[in-house]
């Protein structure tokens, strides 16, 4: 496993460099709110929710009741589900991890596991858990140093949170350069567009995510096909 680590963790220097900064932001508002590091600890191993984590310290600095804190959780990470049914195939047969794959696939690595290829001579599926494993391990250290030097510094972190919006638009780029075909890229983009007019820009994504899963699940084969024949 310790050879596999060292294979998964350049892969994920990129997550590391967001994930960390923007942890530590949230650790910064658990202290502001009077939660310590071991609140934020917890917090990233549970939720593990970079969005959900910064609304859930902000409800809990105004009073919000936990009942509401989780159902809006539950609301924003929905989105998560349809990640993993591109994956079902592909975490078949890792056991336990197959659960915290499922638990662990946020956006980012999401995006990583489209793209890698676990190098030779490394089982792919200790590879795709060991990714997962570092990038929460990036989440988590950040939000226990947030939290930690928060007792004691404030730091105004207006607009620290388009880290994350700057990081998946480089594994967007990352992904379009790779591949030579973008019909899923498109695919996304137009379903994302139609529904934001549709629904507007509060209630537009999980429609644009359903309409993105049909589309894709219909016109699956040609685009597998086109993509074996771009190879």
């Amino acid at each position: 496993m310790r050879e596999t680590i060292k294979k998964a963790f350049p892969i994920t220097i990129p997550i590391m460099l967001g994930y960390v900064p923007l942890g530590i932001g949230f650790g910064l508002i658990m202290a502001n709110a009077g939660y310590n590091a071991a609140w934020a600890f917890l917090s990233s191993v549970t939720i593990y929710s970079g969005t959900a984590q910064y609304m859930a310290a902000d409800f809990l600095s105004h009073g919000a009741g936990l009942l509401e804190i989780i159902l809006i959780i539950v609301v924003m990470n929905s989105r998560m589900m349809f990640y993993g049914l591109s994956f079902l195939e592909r975490f078949n047969g890792m056991g336990i991890k197959k659960w915290y794959m499922i638990f662990s696939l946020t956006d980012e690595t999401y995006a990583i596991l489209c793209t890698a290829k676990a190098p030779d001579g490394i089982d792919e599926k200790n590879f795709m858990f060991c990714i997962a494993f570092l990038n929460q391990s990036y989440w988590i250290i950040g939000g226990v140093i947030g939290a930690l030097f928060g007792t004691v510094l404030r730091i105004n972190i207006t607009g620290v949170d388009f880290i994350m919006t700057a990081l998946f638009v480089v594994l967007c780029m990352d992904q379009w350069e790779r591949y030579k075909t973008h019909e899923a890229f498109w695919i996304g983009l137009s379903c994302s567009l139609v529904m934001l007019i549709v629904f507007g820009a509060d209630n537009f994504k999980i429609p644009a995510l359903l309409g993105i899963l049909v589309v894709l699940i219909v016109g699956r084969k040609g685009i597998e096909k086109k993509w074996a024949k771009s190879q």
